[in-house]
């Protein structure tokens, strides 16, 4: 599998007619075409593929040698870099034409190291390899869907666990303590992103931060969380009531789901993406809550809880076979609170559309005494 990426990434069209060296230095991009993930911290790590040669050469920290090893894939030497050493110099060592073109992730590299590349290889053209690297890691294969199933499974079976739990009186930090215990114990790796336990006012806040606020009789609880099993991520959002809720908030919570509903109906291959946005939208609009859906309606997903592609009504690009990306549609009012109900959703290479994520979506209303 790996080998195939590395063959993918070299006869990419944006990059087959044109590169010397493709020099990869995000750890996440690395792993997806060595199967070796390496946390370089302050250190020096990068993958230079000469395009000429048709070889891959892995600089890394002497810390990670023996791990890298084991592990890596399609890599065909290892330079190890001491603390002590330059790293931008020992790749220069193997980058000796000037007049190269070298493409590189502009959007990870920082200003200090692209000066330092510049300034040791004598390179001066230089392009981007974002685009290849978006279009291969945009179609998941079966093996990465099967890790994001798993991370689901954890995700689901925590919250199923952390309902029972859940008292007036207990503050959202309590019951998110609760909640990331949980999932460490089911096996979890790491959380995916800071988790949200909203309540009441707070539940209101699309990217509100856990505090010291108690759940009360009537609120909504909205939980929003994923976590990583083996480099991919999960990301699901469900949204609860606590004791009898008013009309209004009922209704909110109708048009939420509705929009989820209509959104995943709208997937369909070869439609534009903007489409699906456009259907859970049209919902919350036709519920006269339009002013206060005020995010996209999903994004990507895999070894980033963010990730191509992105669901909004202005993206033309095609629903293809092998994407997987969130649908979370919701609606925030001041002094009423928010909801929002988010799925995990992949397109198979056939066309057909599955829900990844099954945790309940139809209101549950949570006893809480």
């Amino acid at each position: 599998m790996y080998r195939e990426r590395i063959r993918q990434l070299m006869q990419h069209e944006n990059i087959t007619t044109e590169a010397t060296y493709i020099l990869l230095m995000d750890p996440l991009n690395i792993y997806y075409v060595t199967n070796l993930y390496a946390e370089p911290h302050e250190r020096f790590l990068g993958l230079l593929i000469d395009m000429k040669e048709k070889r891959t050469t892995l600089f890394l920290p002497t810390l990670d040698l023996k791990k890298a090893q084991k592990e890596a894939e399609n890599v065909d030497e290892f330079i190890p870099i001491g603390d002590t050493e330059n790293g931008y110099a020992k790749l220069a060592a193997y980058m000796k034409e000037k007049s190269a073109i070298c493409f590189i992730e502009k959007n990870y590299m920082t200003v200090a190291q692209y000066e330092a590349l510049q300034k040791e290889t004598g390179i001066n053209n230089f392009k981007s390899v974002e685009r290849a690297i978006i279009d291969m890691r945009l179609r998941k294969s079966t093996i990465e869907i099967e890790k994001v199933k798993k991370a689901i499974s954890i995700t689901e079976n925590a919250l199923d666990e952390i309902i029972p739990f859940i008292k007036i009186g207990m503050t959202e930090n309590e019951i998110k303590t609760k909640l990331e215990t949980t999932l460490q114990d089911l096996g979890a790796e790491k959380v995916a992103f800071d988790t949200m336990v909203l309540t009441g006012e707070n539940s209101g806040l699309p990217h509100g931060e856990p505090g010291d606020r108690q759940i009360q009789y009537g609120d909504f609880l909205l939980f929003d969380f994923g976590v990583f099993v083996d480099h991919y991520c999960s990301d699901i959002t469900r949204t609860f009531a606590i004791g009898k809720i008013s009309d209004e908030q009922r209704q909110i919570y109708d048009a939420v789901l509705k929009a989820n509903e209509k959104a995943i109906e709208a997937v369909r291959l070869g439609d534009p993406i903007k489409n699906i946005d456009h259907a859970a939208r049209t919902v919350i609009e036709d519920a006269s809550y339009g002013a206060y859906f005020t995010h996209r309606t999903g994004h990507g997903l895999g070894l980033e809880v963010h990730e191509a592609p992105s669901i909004h009504g202005e993206n033309k690009e095609k629903i293809l076979g092998g994407l997987l990306f969130t649908i979370e549609p919701g609606i925030y009012k001041e002094g009423v609170g928010g909801v929002r109900i988010e799925d995990d959703v992949y397109v198979h290479p056939n066309g057909e559309v599955e829900v990844l994520t099954s945790f309940p979506k139809q209101l549950t209303i949570i006893d809480a005494k």
